[in-house]
């Protein structure tokens, strides 16, 4: 191929992304489930920890008022009954408790540690007070809870306090089996989901690698490899892109082989005629000095021709650079325009073409004065040329607030509608033996177009054959770089 394919970058991003896409198909699956398990573990103990003070909280309610009733607080000698009630209550719950008289000292322990010694705990103070408490420290696997002991006597008069101390480890215990099993769980769920995982992405990056590996026989070089893959949306959209591209680049390199061939040819034909006329002189003895004249005159022309094609051939190659920049200054485009059809009105009235000049108002934009002068001046002499006899041109400039305009009508031979489409490519000419009888290149208006373009404006055609063509420019008053 003439150009690298191999230079594009034709690997799908999907394709390269397995890895990442695994692990983001897997992450989606497991970190929600971790997450829950976090929480339905923390939930779990928390609901265990909280139904439990409840029922000590019953408990200790229940308690209170059977020491009440029983007048516990106010017996010279304890009731062992009672006292055995509270020891297999404390078994019941796993836990400690403590009964505190007025004087704060411990007359009952289950744990038989404290009895006979004072307790002024803050918890206790307050429920001598009426308030009945409940502490659970973060950290700690236990929690108290206080209930007033009323007198039987005086429902008012709070006798003592009982003093409740459940441990919260068999519900760490039961946490712990939980949690485990939960974990347990997700390491089993954690597979599942990569063999999914791994399932899932295989099928849906399927149709990708198929589009892959016809994308990697386009970039070895076949270009006319048919790109089609409509599994998906994506595969379809980006299949239909890429087709486009391919004709595309393939009309581009096939434009760009017509262009070498033509200049090839419109540079090698004055040089042949140069070469047919040299030697038909250099071939005659005693040739008539009008027959030198007459021959000479024709090589003359030709070098012009040959002058022109590579002039213009360098107007494009400069406009075609990436970095060339244009003058753009403050002009005034009235001027500007009477200038060109001034140079050309010699042009014109040899050709027996009236030129009509129609001002509708003074217009001064940023243009390249010598660039822009060379795109209408190409407009203006292609309506000359391509005129009839006793024929007109007629070069209209208007102007709004963004934007003018420059309207080149004439009155000449027209261009077929099926060549209006080609007409700014490069070396086209609807009518090749009449535009190399009037001297064209075939690269006017190619020249024209970049040059307007450069401009970021526009140039549009309008014709029938036979009835004359107008070019309409529009380029904006204000450039923008």
């Amino acid at each position: 191929m003439p150009f690298s394919i191999k230079k594009l970058n034709l690997k799908l991003p999907a394709v390269s992304m397995k890895v990442p896409l695994f692990l983001l198909l897997l992450g989606m699956g497991f970190l929600p489930m971790f997450i829950l398990g976090k929480v339905m573990t923390g939930s779990f103990m928390q609901t265990q920890i909280d139904q439990r003070m409840i029922e000590v909280q019953n408990q200790c309610l229940i308690t209170s008022d059977r020491l009440t009733r029983s007048g516990y607080m106010n017996a010279e000698t304890k009731d062992a009954m009672m006292d055995k009630e509270l020891d297999t209550i404390g078994d019941i719950f796993s836990g400690r408790v403590v009964v505190v008289d007025r004087n704060f000292r411990v007359i009952k322990d289950s744990f038989k540690l404290a009895e006979g010694r004072l307790n002024i705990a803050e918890a206790v103070l307050r429920c001598f007070q009426g308030e009945s408490t409940v502490l659970n420290e973060e950290g700690k696997h236990y929690f108290a809870v206080t209930t007033p002991i009323y007198s039987a006597m005086d429902p008012a008069v709070i006798d003592g306090v009982l003093l409740m101390t459940v441990s919260t480890e068999n519900i760490t215990a039961n946490t712990a089996d939980v949690s485990e099993k939960i974990s347990f769980f997700q390491v089993v769920a954690f597979w599942l989901l990569a063999l999914s995982a791994m399932l899932a992405l295989f099928l849906l990056m399927k149709p990708f690698e198929r589009l892959q590996v016809v994308l990697d026989r386009v970039a070895s070089g076949n270009l006319d490899e048919t790109i089609q893959e409509n599994a998906y949306k994506e595969t379809r959209q980006i299949s239909a892109a890429i087709q486009t591209t391919m004709t595309k680049l393939k009309t581009v390199d096939q434009s760009r082989e017509e262009f070498v061939s033509n200049v090839s040819h419109e540079l090698k034909t004055p040089i042949t005629s140069i070469r047919v006329l040299a030697d038909s002189l250099m071939g005659m003895e005693d040739a008539p000095v009008e027959l030198y004249r007459e021959f000479m005159a024709d090589i003359s022309d030709e070098i012009d021709r040959e002058s022109k094609i590579i002039d213009d051939l360098l107007s494009l190659v400069k406009m075609d650079k990436a970095a060339a920049e244009l003058n753009i200054a403050q002009v005034d485009v009235n001027a500007l325009v009477q200038q060109i059809l001034k140079r050309l009105r010699p042009i014109a009235q040899k050709r027996n073409v009236e030129l009509i000049y129609e001002s509708i108002r003074e217009v001064t934009a940023d243009v390249d004065e010598v660039k822009l002068s060379l795109a209408l001046n190409n407009l203006v002499e292609n309506a000359i040329k391509y005129n009839v006899e006793n024929g007109w041109v007629r070069v209209t400039l208007d102007a709004d607030h963004k934007f003018f305009y420059v309207k080149v009508a004439d009155s000449g031979i027209g261009i077929p509608e099926e060549y209006q489409e080609h007409v700014f490519e490069r070396f086209y000419r609807v009518d090749k033996a009449r535009s190399r009888e009037t001297g064209g290149t075939g690269l006017g208006l190619a020249i024209t177009r970049d040059v307007i373009l450069k401009h970021h404006g526009a140039v549009r055609l309008s014709s029938k054959e036979g009835e004359g063509s107008v070019f309409t420019v529009r380029i904006p008053l204000n450039y923008i770089s």
